[in-house]
């Protein structure tokens, strides 16, 4: 009887994931990378851990006397799988939303 509640309360203590990308899905996005790697390409799948699923990625590639600063040059990629724990921004390409922050805490 213990075991199942404190797999209950183990459920509840499961935190919902603050990126939701489900209205980007099958449309394109741009994804900046640690590193300084950047890329677009059409949003096919994702995962609670931020891995995602690039259709038709181009990557822009880096100036190679300033790793940081992207230059005109562009890479065909295809369809590509990028590892969540290297994403650091995701955006729309067709324009930004504002939002909440979702590390304010509310009281109630």
């Amino acid at each position: 009887m213990i075991m199942s509640q404190s797999g209950t309360d183990k459920e509840k203590r499961r935190k919902e994931g603050i990126v939701d990308l489900s209205k980007y899905l099958d449309k394109p996005i741009r994804v900046k990378f640690q590193g300084g790697r950047e890329a677009t390409g059409i949003l096919k799948g994702y995962d609670p851990l931020l891995n995602l699923v690039l259709d038709n990625t181009t990557e822009f590639l880096r100036d190679p006397d300033d790793p940081f600063k992207l230059t005109e040059d562009t890479r065909t990629l295809g369809l590509v799988v990028c590892r969540g724990t290297a994403v650091v921004v995701v955006c729309p390409m067709d324009g930004l939303e504002s939002i909440p922050n979702p590390f304010i805490q509310h009281d109630g």
